[in-house]
């Protein structure tokens, strides 16, 4: 790729231009630029002063950047609609995966722990670490525990991805890391009468059983804190490319 087009992926991305418009746009100019430069070198032109023409003949990065720009149907939504992107659509997926590993939960339950008033610590007697009941359960509790830090980590991608500033993806980092911290699985035929399956979940509530207020601000700044790294590796190297 030639370098003034990688200044102009830069600009682009920096104007909120959606990365696979970017990367259609880049592609276009490229195939153009490889026809006026064939062109110029028909002309008589040195490869050199064929690239020069051609370059001219394309435009300057500014206009090529104000072309694309102005045009808001190339926008990306996490600039048009930053509060969906970085507010509503984490919270769905973490929502969803908590979904799946409470069917998890519960299915496991029906399956291997029939009579049991509960799935968390039944009286049935130990399960072997390497039983399929044992492998079942812990797949649900994989998804719960790494759930918040995947959906920040897709947060922080999407940021790095738009080179955007840290303002909404920190919003949405707080709201997931609330969110995963304050997140609460109940399941119990006796106590929970109603939810799905006799397994309700609570959210938001700091104060949650078996755990304090501080313990669960200290929980979510851990989400908060691992669900923040890639972002944070990628300004230190972005810091660290343009001091260089």
């Amino acid at each position: 790729m030639p370098k003034p087009f990688n200044e102009l992926r830069e600009r682009l991305l920096w104007a909120g231009v959606a990365p696979r418009h970017v990367k259609r746009y880049l592609k276009e100019l490229t195939d153009h630029l490889t026809d006026l430069r064939a062109e110029e070198e028909r002309a008589g032109r040195t490869r050199q002063d064929a690239e020069a023409a051609a370059l001219a003949r394309l435009g300057s990065v500014d206009d090529l950047t104000n072309a694309m720009i102005r045009r808001r149907q190339f926008q990306s939504w996490s600039v048009r609609a930053p509060w969906a992107t970085f507010g509503i659509l984490p919270m769905a997926l973490l929502a969803w995966a908590y979904f799946i590993a409470c069917f998890i939960l519960w299915s496991g339950w029906r399956m291997f722990l029939p009579g049991a008033d509960t799935p968390f610590g039944s009286g049935v007697g130990p399960i072997p670490i390497h039983s399929r009941e044992n492998i079942y359960f812990q797949t649900g509790r994989l998804i719960y525990f790494t759930a918040p830090i995947l959906v920040g980590w897709g947060i922080g991608l999407i940021a790095v991805r738009q080179r955007l500033k840290a303002a909404w993806p920190t919003v949405g980092l707080v709201l997931i890391a609330w969110m995963g911290a304050t997140a609460e699985i109940r399941a119990s035929r006796t106590s929970v009468p109603g939810g799905f399956g006799h397994i309700r979940m609570n959210f938001f509530n700091l104060a949650i059983s078996g755990q304090s207020i501080s313990g669960s601000l200290l929980h979510a700044l851990v989400i908060f804190t691992l669900a923040l790294l890639p972002y944070v590796i990628w300004r230190l190297r972005r810091a660290y490319f343009v001091s260089a």
